[in-house]
């Protein structure tokens, strides 16, 4: 599949426990292949392999380019082995309200406590009823991008959120 991804980020409230919401979860490791220009990734998902090229993200990380194919998990864990460390570990959550789906990922490892949903929509104006679980918003910031966090992992920089403990 290819194309522009529209995606909107948030922050989760802990307050608030989204999964009981959940109709599907996935555990997942990712990686990165150094790359300049794109980011390319390597995705484990429970037994399904994937990799996805994205490209620079516009305004103000809402769109971006994205190409993902199918791969082998035999074909994904040797690309993992090319990856740099640490690797991304997650559990993704898929809860549906408003007519849209939400993706929420519930980090583990020097990510632990980093909680953040994506929505994923058809055009930039795009409107969506707004879950209770969602906090601020965090779309372009790119702290939040797994790439990021596996550079400069959420524990070296979680105390810089004031609200979100």
């Amino acid at each position: 599949m290819s194309g522009f991804e529209i995606e909107r980020k948030f922050l989760v409230r802990k307050d608030i426990d989204f999964r009981v919401r959940a109709h599907t979860k996935y555990s997942m490791r990712q990686g990165y292949i150094p790359a300049k220009g794109a980011t390319v990734r390597i995705r484990l998902r429970d037994d399904k392999g994937f990799l996805t090229i994205k490209g620079p993200a516009s305004l103000h990380g809402l769109l971006r380019y994205e190409f993902e194919k199918e791969i082998s998990p035999d074909e994904a864990n040797e690309l993992l082995k090319l990856c740099t460390k640490p690797l991304i570990e997650k559990t993704r959550y898929l809860i549906d309200e408003g007519g849209h789906t939400f993706e929420v990922d519930e980090f583990y490892g020097d990510n632990e406590g980093l909680i953040i949903a994506e929505i994923e929509l058809k055009k930039v104006s795009e409107d969506f009823e707004r879950p209770d679980f969602l906090g601020k918003e965090v779309t372009g910031d790119d702290r939040f991008y797994n790439s990021h966090l596996r550079l400069r992992p959420f524990c070296l920089w979680k105390d810089e959120l004031e609200d979100y403990k």
